[in-house]
């Protein structure tokens, strides 16, 4: 199946060339198991976002290294980590039997184009000279990525591709297995692999996305599939386009979209993809294939210079994601698209399954039996898989949300559009195209010089001097809901470090409201006097700093250990009742079952979050959160999942919402009509029958309706078995929907890591503030050290006056020692 259709992203982890590294080289998805609950990955995620070891093994093995003894192999599938691997391996150790199957012929496949990055072909390079010289002679290289858009053509250099036909790419390995004296079984199927592996040594399945290895196999692979939401068909066009080019139509029926690069001097991959609704309404559902593709071209005439399309074999197509728990049972293994797959739009699928069988072979080689080879194999290559698939997800969601978008400025839409999937950045862009990337910064309203960041935003009355929020989170450190010391140091520090908006942790509205002992509050006097105490700190000390309060009811997760202590585990003694939408508890068995609020319980709450605004008045803040995410007592109105109520408060989302909109009045009503109000949802429940996307804007869209001026956007974090797609930014998304379906102003949050990450989410129009959370943890001065790493000196992020000195990296050590003259023998 098509996998090749690079749009930007073949090459983004080899910025080498420019002097730039991976956009997640070295970050992590995962918190530290003690880290204070934020609005980053939780806690037990252990995956890296980006691949400790991307480059794939290419060197030979050392003459005393051990060596795996497999000496008859199979391969299942003909494809080109199926070739390939069957060439290294008997490249590797002539007297090896390999042989391979596949069913169709020779000169049949699938598909036109094929890019691979300079990353892989430096592998194919070191482990076979013999393919890396016939694929260099044949590749057409080319460094521009035109974007159409209404009739507007953006074009942004730099970016370095390489493709060749897929044909010819198999034909060289085909040429290469023949003379490696590879079996070649062609128009044959395949035994079954537990058949083969009852006589081989070795079973390779690279049987594609459709696997029957794997699904033979499923209680041990443990497959997990994912089907999307767009329809696509790969088909050609007998010239070469002179860029990757991307263009949109805006039809009767909805939007549709071209992906279109060459592959040889005179022919271009061209993939046209649509939603699954905008497909059935333009009728394409009762076309057959040449009418399709007729029509393909009429529609992206001007992209063709009205010339035809061609199929090949080419049908209508949704992407599926294979996920595997498993790599490998007993002698066989699963490598390319049987194992995994990376959606078209990063090009990834052939750079993938050539990797694979780079690293498989190099493990053979390498380890002392098979079982550690394949353990070793699995455990190089998930990593990148890994990475590769998350940045792959993004760039699919993109696509699929590709009508949010189509209302942005020309450059934005652009620039949006080349690194929605987090691997090419501002910072990685500006390296590429320097010309391009400061036409988008002018378009947002960067000043010259002045990073996107350091831009000020207004919120009614408020205006933040930057677009860097300190995310809520919480310490557990105060007593009896009164902030102390700690709280005067941990919100004063990160005032002084540079932040536009330091957010408190959540503050809890009553007592029986807490999480823990040791969560804040604001429900007396002494508890407004300590955050009073706090805020006129931070407004005297750090002038032009906002202090925000957010404001929360824990409901049915409350009365549980510090964090430190066992989080979301009931007390030992001394617990409290705790209320919620409906009797159901967070962990079955564990922790209590909460009341259902009545009538008068939902008064009383409601005055409690009204009284908490006014005394939040009087402290001083200048803005004020509702908090309705995390599971807490008003997300566990919103959350299908945790309202099981039957009268006027459950059931639909419009019931749902009801209360948490009625608090939201009562607290609008007494906040200063010149002070902003914020409101914190979970844009997800990552659960099956949670909250979904389409629910979060319908949500967001009520907020706005009663007068919230932005959206914070999280998400998870309201039931137990969620199930999160971890990963850099991963939350994003959500709040990028949110912004570009209703215009309106959004936080977003997620693992939002570096100040790159910041600058491209605002400057692609994801995001009006980003919240981080444990960056602020690790450097409370981290907006003030992104300044200086940007070499910003500005009104945005002003040096405290007795910190100016330090504004300047300090020298690490003596750099001026004489270097040697002579050099004796």
């Amino acid at each position: 199946m098509p996998s090749e259709a690079a749009p930007g992203e073949a090459t983004a982890a080899d910025a080498t060339r420019t002097g730039a590294a991976p956009a997640d080289a070295a970050r992590t998805d995962a918190a530290p198991a003690d880290a204070p609950r934020t609005e980053a990955a939780p806690a037990g995620a252990t995956r890296s976002d980006a691949a400790p070891a991307d480059a794939p093994r290419t060197e030979a093995p050392r003459t005393d290294a051990p060596r795996t003894d497999v000496r008859r192999i199979a391969v299942i599938g003909g494809g080109p980590g199926g070739l390939y691997a069957a060439a290294l391996l008997k490249r590797l150790d002539p007297e090896r039997e390999i042989t391979v199957w596949e069913r169709n012929a020779p000169e049949d496949t699938f598909g036109f184009g094929v890019v691979l990055s300079d990353e892989t072909l430096g592998g194919i390079e070191h482990a076979d000279p013999v393919v890396y010289r016939a694929l260099r002679d044949e590749f057409v290289r080319w460094d521009d990525i035109d974007i159409v858009h209404r009739g507007v053509t953006q074009t942004s250099g730099g970016h370095g591709f390489a493709a060749l036909g897929r044909r010819r790419l198999l034909g060289i390995l085909h040429e290469r297995c023949e003379s490696l004296g590879v079996r070649l079984r062609f128009r044959t199927e395949a035994p079954p692999a537990a058949e083969l592996a009852a006589t081989h040594d070795l079973v390779i399945a690279a049987d594609g996305v459709h696997s029957l290895t794997r699904a033979a196999h499923a209680d041990t692979f443990g497959p997990r599939l994912t089907t999307h939401r767009c329809r696509y068909i790969w088909l050609a066009a007998d010239f070469a386009l002179d860029a990757f080019r991307f263009e949109t139509a805006e039809t009767a029926h909805g939007v549709m979209q071209l992906h279109g690069y060459p592959f040889s001097a005179d022919a271009s991959t061209v993939i046209v993809e649509m939603r699954e609704e905008v497909w059935r309404a333009a009728g394409f559902d009762t076309c057959e294939v040449e009418h399709s593709t007729l029509r393909c071209a009429k529609i992206f005439t001007e992209a063709l210079g009205g010339r035809p399309l061609r199929s090949n074999n080419s049908s209508w197509l949704t992407f599926r994601t294979v996920v595997n728990a498993h790599w490998s049972h007993g002698n066989t293994v699963l490598i390319g698209d049987a194992a995994h797959t990376a959606h078209f739009s990063i090009g990834s699928g052939t750079k993938l399954a050539v990797e694979d069988a780079l690293a498989l072979a190099a493990c053979i080689e390498e380890q002392p039996g098979l079982p550690q080879a394949l353990s070793a194999y699995e455990a190089e290559r998930r990593p990148v898989v890994e990475s590769t698939q998350r940045a792959a997800a993004a760039s699919l969601r993109w696509f699929e949300e590709l009508a949010t978008y189509v209302d942005q400025p020309p450059r934005q839409f652009a620039f949006n559009l080349l690194t929605r999937s987090r691997r090419v950045t501002h910072d990685n862009l500006r390296l590429r195209d320097a010309s391009f990337t400061a036409a988008v910064e002018t378009e947002f309203g960067c000043p010259p010089g002045i990073p996107p960041m350091f831009t000020p935003l207004r919120l009614r009355g408020l205006e933040l001097r930057n677009r860097v929020v300190v995310s809520p989170m919480d310490m557990y450190s105060a007593v009896d809901g009164v902030p102390g010391d700690f709280h005067l140091v941990h919100l004063g520090a990160r005032a002084l470090g540079g932040a536009g908006l330091v957010m408190t942790e959540m503050v809890c509205v009553s007592a029986e409201g807490r999480i823990t002992p040791g969560c804040t509050g604001l429900y007396t006097p002494e508890q407004a006097a300590a955050w009073t105490r706090i805020t006129d700190f931070v407004h005297a000390g750090a002038p032009g700093t906002a202090i925000g309060v957010q404001l929360g009811h824990s409901g049915r997760k409350g009365s549980t250990r510090l964090m430190w202590e066992g989080i979301d585990q009931p007390l030992d003694h001394g617990n409290w009742p705790l209320a919620a939408a409906s009797p159901i508890p967070y962990a079955a068995g564990v922790n209590q079952v909460p009341h259902a609020l009545d009538r008068s319980g939902l008064d009383a709450v409601r005055e409690q979050f009204a009284a908490a605004a006014r005394r939040a008045d009087h402290c001083g803040f200048d803005l004020l959160e509702l908090h309705c995410a995390h599971g807490y007592l008003l997300s566990g109105f919103l959350s299908p999942l945790t309202n099981h109520r039957t009268d006027e408060y459950g059931g639909p989302l419009s019931n749902r919402l009801r209360f948490p909109l009625e608090v939201f009045d009562a607290i609008r009503a007494d906040w200063p009509d010149d002070r902003p109000m914020t409101v914190r949802i979970s844009a997800t429940d990552w659960a099956d029958g949670g909250t979904t996307a389409e629910d979060a804007v319908e949500i967001a869209r009520a907020f706005v309706a009663h007068g919230a001026d932005a959206i914070d956007v999280s998400t998870g974090q309201v039931v137990p078995d969620e199930h999160p797609e971890y990963g850099r930014s991963y939350q994003t998304p959500y709040a990028d929907l949110i912004r570009n379906t209703l215009c309106v102003p959004v936080i977003a949050v997620g693992a939002i890591s570096s100040w790159d990450d910041v600058n491209s989410l605002l400057l692609a129009g994801r995001a009006d503030l980003c919240a981080l959370a444990r960056p602020h943890l690790y450097d409370p001065q981290w907006t003030l050290h992104a300044a200086a790493e940007q070499g910003y000196e500005g009104p945005g992020a002003p040096w405290p006056l007795p910190y100016r000195a330090g504004s300047r990296t300090p020298p690490t050590g003596r750099t001026d020692a004489p270097k040697p003259r002579l050099t004796l023998e």
